[in-house]
Parts: structure tokens; sequence; C-alpha cells
């Protein structure tokens, strides 16, 4: 189960990354680029802080497979995805959920405190979109008033609840990625929103 949520997500970010340099009007090369440091941006500074070197994606050729997989997708399909912002929220909230976990089961992994492993969760799920929108010359997404961030330190909080009832890990991992899947369609749906300071 771990295994196969790591590879949606990855493919996930690919096609959200793919999808936004598209909008953006990129040539291939810089969709594919946009794509891949959108599937491992997250996991490679996650790595990188761990002192997991060298990082996940290089030891395993099969993130490169699923990423070109998600770049071709995504350009095959584009017209299909004929409501833009919808397929990328959508592939974007995926990834969100299951990159947190990944992030959490990797600083359980290594011994280190749940509020550090819940910190490497929302770094995985988030920063990776961070460089996306960054190279996209968009405000990321974790600084806006949308509910992002939040969401995965909420599934983290979540996670370690059910940890301690002794769940199988399949079901702990899916519990997990539902709830923040599920409360980030919910928070748009419903317009919820983290208040904004006003600078006067």
């Amino acid at each position: 189960m771990f295994h196969l949520l790591d590879i949606i997500g990855t493919m996930a970010f690919a096609m959200s990354g793919a999808l936004t340099a598209m909008h953006k009007k990129l040539d291939p090369f810089g969709v594919f680029i946009i794509a891949f440091v959108t599937a491992v941006g997250g996991g490679t500074l996650r790595d990188v802080l761990i002192g997991r070197t060298p990082v996940g994606w290089m030891q395993d050729l099969q993130y490169v497979y699923v990423i070109t997989l998600g770049f071709g997708l995504a350009i095959l399909f584009r017209k299909k995805f004929d409501k833009l912002r919808t397929s990328l929220f959508l592939f974007d909230t995926i990834g969100l959920g299951v990159f947190t976990l990944i992030g959490l089961e990797k600083g359980i992994s290594i011994g280190l405190h749940p509020v550090i492993c819940i910190a490497l969760g929302t770094m995985t799920a988030c920063f990776g979109g961070v460089i996306r929108d960054i190279l996209c010359n968009e405000i990321p997404t974790i600084f806006r008033r949308e509910i992002y961030a939040t969401i995965c330190i909420l599934g983290g909080i979540v996670f370690f609840i059910l940890k301690k009832l002794n769940l199988e890990n399949d079901i702990l991992y899916l519990a997990t990625s539902v709830v923040i899947i599920s409360v980030r369609l919910m928070a748009v749906k419903f317009k919820w929103y983290l208040p904004a300071f006003d600078h006067k």
C-alpha cells in the first residue's frame, strides 16, 4: 500500500506540474522540467535535511519513469482536461494527501519526534508545489489564504492519533490520505480560508 501510494502521489504531482506549465504556455521541455520538480521537489528537500543522500529518485529510476509517464499523459490528454483548473486541483490534492504520509513515514523510520515528522510530511507535500509556482511566476499556494499546509499538519495529527490505536498500516495510510484529501475538497467547496493580515 505504501509503495502504491508513493507511485500515485508522484504521478499526480507530475501531472499537476505539467498542467500548470501548459497553462503558462511553456514548451515541451519546460513542461517536463516543471512536472519533474513538482513531483520530486518536496521529497528532495526532505531527504537532504535528514541526510538521506543520494536522494530517493536518484537511487530508483522508477520515479523518473513514473514522472515521464505522467508528463506524457498530461500532454496526450490535455484537451480532455477542458476544465484545466479543476484537473490541476484534483491531481494536486491527491499528491498532497499521499506525500504528507510519505514524509511522516520517513521521519518515523529514523526515529524523529512526531512534531518533526509532521513538519517533514508537510514539507514533502508542499514544497514541490512551491517550486512549481515560483518557476511559473505564481504566488505559491502555501502562502495564499487557501487552506493547504494546514491540512497536511491536520493529517499528521490524525495519523499519530490513529497510530496509537494500533491499526494495520494499510488502514492507517489509507485513512490519513482520505482525511487530507477530503478536508481539502471540503475547504474548497465550502470556501474555508485562513484570515489574511491587513497591513493597515
